[in-house]
């Protein structure tokens, strides 16, 4: 067997083992790397060592521990709440608040499965609540996760960035994000109409014909121990607030209790908030306008952050996605160990050997789509643009189409139960439809694996982008 088919063969078993198995796929990676090197290639570790990406290390490290910061401090529960406050108690609303607030966090650095980790909780305690449909609220939040997931300081981006950067191909990170968060707002208006969003929508106006001048507010419960006020003025502690319209309360306008919580969102941001957000603010500038490395400037916003309110920060350090880490830099360190060993260029001139330029673009896509619909997006998002590069130099198709249309199919499909961010979905249901959600997630997932693709292509690789 040639050392391209065995480096190819351990690439397949690190994804199928990781898989089926509770082994990290980061950490099979690097023995794969290891193993493969030095008893099939001759290289020693110092070679191997060689192909870790310190670039991607220092951006995952950075943005990870600036987010755990804004988590710990409670900035982001803080804005949350003032997101959802701001509907004024309109329901159909709230599944979109959801979907813009995951998205916020995901575009400023949060890893999407933690993003979803932290807003799904609270988006099917609202569905529960309101009675909306957990398909309708689960999905928003996915598809707002990977909207914001490609900005150019997100992880998603950063990979693919980093990628197409390495291998001198032409780039538009600009145009990545914006076709990702276009292609997933377009994708959840679509579920908003399947799952229920227009009787949402008739029972927010009856909700606000009922309940004359701007009484229309509700107070929500978003998990136990967490209320949050919508609508008007702040409820004394142990008061009640009428509910009008919503489905939890039958529409009779029964007295729903307020919790401690419920004036939380009337307070002014504190100063550890208001310095959260300007370094936020700041990350997002630097990166933008200037083009300073987003890594350290995330991880220089972090030690700022520390310093100002080190009893805040000080339990960040251990919240940083090192999982997270672990997987990429496995991931890419094998690929690296690929590239070297000349599997790389065999595999993208097997690709060139299709007939058909558009067909080996489809074939691609498809794949990326139906393995991360089983395994990590990072991880594909890590394996298979370094696999496509080959092809991509060969000018057959337009770079920049097939690398955003790779991207979208290997993102969209997270909504799948069997990956991390709609297991998390599943897991957060309510108990008496969790069942019901897994099928639903299910069946929609896979459905993307053939959409998904399919779309992408059509509008971005056929018409030659790039």
């Amino acid at each position: 067997m040639s050392i391209e088919l065995i480096t190819i063969v351990a690439l397949a078993l690190v994804f199928l083992i990781a898989t089926i198995l509770p082994v990290h796929m980061g950490a099979l990676a690097f023995v794969a790397a290891f193993v493969v090197g030095t008893a099939f290639v001759g290289e020693d570790t110092d070679d191997i060592v060689g192909g870790f990406p310190g670039d991607l290390f220092v951006i995952l490290v950075g943005v990870t521990l600036l987010f755990a910061i804004a988590k710990g401090n409670g900035t982001v529960d803080r804005l949350v709440q003032l997101a959802v406050r701001a509907v004024g108690g309109r329901i159909a609303l709230i599944p979109w608040v959801m979907f813009g607030v995951t998205a916020v966090l995901t575009a400023v650095g949060a890893v999407v499965p933690a993003a979803v980790a932290i807003i799904a909780p609270i988006g099917m305690g609202f569905a529960q609540r309101y009675k909306i449909n957990p398909m309708l609220m689960g999905l928003l939040i996915i598809n707002g996760a990977s909207a914001g997931g490609f900005s150019p300081i997100s992880i998603f981006g950063s990979i693919v960035n980093g990628v197409v950067a390495r291998n001198n191909l032409p780039s538009n990170p600009g145009l990545l994000f914006f076709s990702s968060f276009v292609f997933n707002l377009a994708l959840s208006i679509v579920v908003f109409l399947m799952f229920g969003g227009r009787e949402l929508l008739r029972r927010s106006r009856d909700a606000a014909g009922s309940s004359g001048a701007g009484d229309d507010r509700v107070a929500v419960a978003a998990e136990p121990g967490t209320s949050l006020a919508l609508g008007g003025g702040a409820v004394p502690h142990g008061r009640s607030r009428t509910v009008t319209g919503g489905a939890g309360s039958g529409g009779s306008g029964a007295a729903e209790p307020v919790g401690p919580d419920d004036d939380e969102p009337h307070r002014p941001l504190e100063r550890d908030h208001v310095f959260t957000i300007l370094g936020l603010v700041a990350l997002a500038v630097g990166a933008l306008a200037f083009g300073l490395d987003v890594g350290f400037t995330a991880l220089t916003v972090a030690a700022v952050l520390s310093i100002i309110s080190p009893s805040s920060a000080k339990a960040a350090v251990g919240q940083v996605a090192w999982p997270t880490v672990l997987l990429i830099c496995g991931i890419v360190t094998f690929v690296s160990l690929m590239e070297r060993v000349g599997t790389i260029d065999w595999l993208g001139t097997l690709v060139t050997t299709i007939g058909s330029p558009l067909l080996a673009a489809i074939i691609i896509c498809l794949i990326g789509a139906i393995v991360s619909a089983f395994a990590s997006t990072t991880g594909i998002l890590g394996a298979l643009i370094p696999l496509a590069v080959p092809f991509l130099l060969a000018g057959e198709v337009g770079a920049v189409g097939l690398i955003i249309a790779l991207s979208l199919s290997s993102s969209v499909v997270d909504s799948s139960p069997f990956s991390t961010s709609g297991a998390l979905v599943v897991a957060n249901a309510p108990a008496d439809q969790t069942d019901r959600v897994f099928r639903g997630l299910m069946i929609w997932g896979f459905s993307m694996c053939a959409v998904a693709p399919l779309l992408s292509w059509l509008i971005f690789v056929v018409p030659g982008w790039g």
